[in-house]
């Protein structure tokens, strides 16, 4: 019987050249456009101003909210957004702005306050009524007491529209 030798830079190349070819024809693909809409069914979509029912009132929100929810359908999907009668509709209201003490120090002050806020959602799905949602979601954000609320205001709402973006449309159009 007779022995065959192979180098071993030999041999690492044949497995180099066996492994290249055997993931050429493998391919994994993902489609993480953020949603699963049928685009052949789906074109447009209408979504209503959402005005703010809330005891308190920090008029830049209702902007804010709307614009972050305009921007996320525009980026994840290929909706077109339109005016009037529309494949989906999402209609609402901001029903709460509230303000609340989380922590309380020694001397019985709140060290922490919340603000939490809430809005009410509407989506009709005018092609298949089974989607339909009609839905509460509410987020928050918490920051030290010894702030003003006019100075982390801003950017707390902005936070809190880019959660409830996300909770609104996971729930409407992701189809998670």
């Amino acid at each position: 019987m007779r022995r065959i030798s192979i180098s071993i830079p030999l041999l690492i190349a044949m497995v180099i050249m066996t492994l290249a070819c055997g993931l050429s024809s493998c391919r994994i693909s993902y489609k993480l456009n953020g949603s699963a809409i049928n685009y052949d069914l789906y074109k447009t979509i209408h979504v209503s101003e959402f005005p703010i029912r809330a005891a308190l009132v920090y008029p830049p929100l209702q902007q804010e909210f709307q614009n972050q929810l305009m921007d996320a359908i525009t980026r994840q999907t290929r909706l077109q957004i339109i005016d009037g009668n529309a494949d989906a509709e999402i209609t609402g209201e901001i029903t709460g702005y509230a303000l609340s003490p989380q922590a309380v120090g020694e001397d019985a002050y709140a060290t922490e306050t919340r603000l939490t806020i809430t809005v009410h959602v509407k989506y009709t799905d005018n092609i298949n009524p089974a989607n339909n949602v009609d839905q509460s979601f509410s987020a928050y954000r918490q920051f030290s007491s010894s702030l003003l609320l006019i100075d982390v205001q801003d950017e707390l709402c902005q936070e809190i529209c880019d959660e409830l973006v996300d909770l609104i449309f996971n729930a409407t159009l992701g189809n998670w």
